[in-house]
């Protein structure tokens, strides 16, 4: 599908918006819908908006056998994205801090991917998902006890 902004646009309209924009990368596969009429939504009906507008994309993409894109509303996925960025680093503090895992609270798996690859570098602390479904989550351990924790193993298969 070559005409991903008017598909989205066709979409939002039967949506029942009416004052809106769509913006598409093409070249990155993304693109933003500003809605100005969506003030009746809460934060977590954009939430749901995002998901729901993303997972119709992906089914017509696979449908028709192309690439799918993603759409961002109302710069929604992007301020989550800063925002779990920025947990992802005061959590890493936290656990320097105490010394201690912390345990996220649940997210999606993109989420997730964004936790794990805004520390994948820290060199005093190590992620890892744990959990189910929508209950799915992540722990930042400090290093240090990933350490202990791998040679207590190795001691106890002695």
């Amino acid at each position: 599908m070559e005409q991903w902004d008017h598909f989205v646009e066709q979409l939002i309209t039967g949506l029942g918006f009416k004052s809106f924009r769509v913006e598409m990368q093409e070249e990155f596969r993304h693109g933003s819908v500003f809605i100005d009429d969506i003030q009746p939504l809460t934060k977590e009906g954009v939430a749901h908006l995002v998901e729901d507008v993303n997972h119709i994309l992906q089914l017509v993409a696979k449908k028709n056998s192309v690439s799918p894109v993603f759409f961002d509303i109302n710069n929604y996925r992007r301020e989550r994205e800063v925002l779990i960025t920025e947990l992802a680093r005061a959590a890493a503090q936290k656990v320097l801090a105490t010394k201690a895992a912390l345990s996220l609270p649940p997210m999606n798996s993109y989420e997730r991917r964004l936790v794990h690859t805004a520390l994948v570098h820290h060199p005093d602390v190590a992620t890892e998902s744990s959990g189910v479904g929508k209950d799915r989550f992540v722990i930042v351990k400090p290093i240090s006890a990933l350490e202990e924790q791998k040679k207590a193993t190795e001691a106890a298969s002695l």
